[in-house]
């Protein structure tokens, strides 16, 4: 799950997560990075890729893959990891709210990370993603969607819980490949709704 860098928000709450993930040593993939994977070939981009994981399993696989995200523990300890592994992830730490592509990939995945945006950057942070792509490449994004009711990661009303339409309207004219809504029980009697949209672009 990504971070966001904002003067508010989840960085303390994921950055505290990341740290006992760190410490752990906890490096599995998650569900949602799993079903990305095999998407993840050429130059992609891991945008909010926390602790890495997807970013190291897609070098192993041949990829090169440019990662970035907000949050110093796991950016540091990704780095350190690539390097140790010898594996071609370029990483950086990156405020990703109104981030803009300056150039494309063949694959761009964008995993638990817009939502922890006002609904303006939100909907610009899916056009980025989308104009990250280039002809013939790949977007891969998971959002939490309306219907989730654990509220814990974020600050107040300063996210957005997307809708199925606003998702897949970004991506008209692509071929959609997947999408699915996931969803998991939370604390408190909670629960987390999730939508994961892989769609090709045209070219």
């Amino acid at each position: 799950m990504a971070a966001v860098d904002r003067k508010r928000g989840p960085i303390p709450f994921f950055g505290e997560q990341f740290d006992r993930q760190i410490a752990a040593g906890q490096y599995a993939l998650n569900p949602f990075e799993r079903l990305a994977l095999p998407f993840m070939k050429g130059n992609v981009l891991d945008l909010g890729c926390g602790l890495g994981n997807l970013a190291l399993a897609a070098a192993r696989q041949g990829a090169r893959v440019t990662a970035l995200d907000a949050c110093g523990n796991a950016v540091d300890d990704l780095a350190q990891r690539a390097l140790d592994s010898d594996l071609p992830v370029w990483v950086r730490q990156a405020d990703l709210e109104g981030w803009r592509p300056e150039e494309q990939w063949d694959a761009v995945a964008c995993i638990g990370l817009l939502m922890f945006f006002e609904r303006r950057y939100a909907l610009r942070g899916l056009d980025a993603v989308r104009d990250a792509v280039r002809p013939g490449g790949v977007a891969i994004v998971n959002v939490l969607v309306e219907g989730t009711t654990y509220r814990a990661m974020f600050d107040g009303d300063d996210h957005h819980l997307f809708t199925r339409k606003e998702v897949l309207d970004t991506f008209e004219g692509w071929a959609v490949l997947e999408d699915r809504e996931d969803w998991f029980d939370a604390p408190g009697n909670t629960v987390k709704r999730f939508r994961t949209a892989i769609a090709r672009r045209p070219g």
